[in-house]
């Protein structure tokens, strides 16, 4: 058996266990992909991934924080030898039902998902997971790999791989917004698939991780998604002020931002001049010396109670992920906080990713988080419309 962790998976300096193979088919299915899983500060995953391409093993890069020249150094050398790099800052593999990194635990099925966005596809599973379609494989790609300065070069081998997979019946292509050169280029080896594919370019038009699901299901023949909700009740009353979302996957933000933009106008991530305020907390530059936030929830709580106090603050959004490598009882955590907020009349809206089997138990995570006052939505899309609609009224 060729795969091999060349250490436990961190982000900078957190750790959890990697979780077990879910069957023994499963770990053989990995083993033959012959992956190596690496997991070091940034500074030294390059070493570390270079010499698994040396050695003929396909990678997965956990590590963030990793130089941009480097990820490109990587790809050009594993691209000629059909070597697949996943990454840097690759958060989600699922490959054969076996998860690597934050994975939700799914059902398999003839769904396979590849893109540069680990809390998209997390989000893509448990949506396809709700509406009981499975997932053959899933594979990151890293959160740079559709940007000028990478090119796709996995994201093209992948869907390459995935289209000569007779397993998989639809193949979904994820990202954060692409560079405009890239997203023509992986546009046009879509037209090529044999394979049914559906591309989710977030920022594009009216698409988002639901309606990406939807588009699937309907290749598939499946019933229409209705995504799990848990709304609180009595539902809110808008308040005048300020939208605040808190997010652990740059993708979950963006798709919440956009939708947010079409109700209460344009939000500059680079600026707070609208009032509103967008944050992706598992960006290198919070995770830089510390473990990312959907291991460790300190940051999160910290900002989450801040904002709950700021009298400019209207509503409150953030994300819950679940799943193997995430926190074990994150609702646990959080609660109190949201329940503080909601007695002082700031709503609390939730995000929840998590799939039924997942190690958390979404449901009794989702029912805590609505006993402490919050409206939960398993859609990240249905819970931006759910946040916005919330604000109402000038700023104080």
């Amino acid at each position: 058996m060729k795969t091999r962790t060349r250490s436990p998976p961190t982000r900078s300096t957190g750790a959890f266990a990697p979780p077990e193979p879910h069957t023994i088919e499963a770990a053989a299915d990995v083993a033959r992909a012959n992956i190596a899983v690496i997991s070091v500060p940034g500074q030294h995953a390059f070493v570390e991934a270079m010499a698994a391409l040396h050695d003929g093993l396909h990678v997965m890069v956990f590590s963030d924080n990793v130089p941009v020249d480097q990820e490109v150094a990587l790809k050009a050398f594993a691209a000629p030898r059909d070597l697949l790099v996943m990454g840097p800052d690759c958060g989600t593999s699922i490959i054969g039902g076996v998860g690597l990194g934050f994975a939700n635990v799914v059902r398999p099925g003839p769904v396979s998902i590849t893109g540069a966005s680990g809390t998209g596809i997390q989000q893509l599973c448990c949506l396809f997971d709700d509406a009981d379609i499975g997932i053959r494989h899933a594979l990151g790609t890293g959160s740079r790999d559709l940007s000028s300065a990478v090119g796709g070069s996995s994201t093209l081998q992948a869907l390459h791989a995935l289209d000569a997979d007779p397993a998989t019946a639809v193949i979904v292509v994820v990202s954060k917004p692409p560079a405009p050169e890239v997203a023509d280029r992986v546009r046009a080896a879509v037209a090529s698939c044999s394979t049914p594919t559906v591309v989710a370019f977030l920022g594009e038009g009216s698409v988002t991780l639901q309606s990406a699901a939807e588009e699937t299901a309907s290749f598939l023949g499946a019933p229409a998604l209705t995504p799990a909700s848990w709304p609180a009740r009595p539902r809110p009353a808008a308040r005048p002020g300020a939208l605040v979302g808190l997010f652990s996957g740059g993708t979950l933000r963006d798709e919440a931002r956009s939708i947010a933009t079409s109700t209460l106008g344009e939000i500059d991530l680079a600026s707070e001049a609208s009032g509103h305020r967008f944050i992706d907390l598992g960006d290198d530059e919070y995770t830089r010396g510390r473990p990312h936030p959907m291991i460790d929830q300190r940051l999160k709580s910290e900002h989450l109670a801040e904002a709950a106090t700021d009298p400019a603050t209207a509503a409150i959004l953030l994300d819950v992920v679940l799943g193997h490598g995430a926190h074990p009882d994150p609702a646990g955590e959080l609660s109190a906080i949201i329940s503080a907020a909601t007695g002082r009349g700031v709503p609390i809206v939730v995000s929840l990713c998590g799939s039924r089997a997942d190690p958390q138990n979404r449901d009794v995570q989702a029912q805590r988080l609505r006993d402490a006052g919050a409206s939960v939505w398993l859609s990240n899309a249905a819970a931006a419309h759910e946040a916005a609609t919330l604000v109402g009224g000038a700023f104080r």
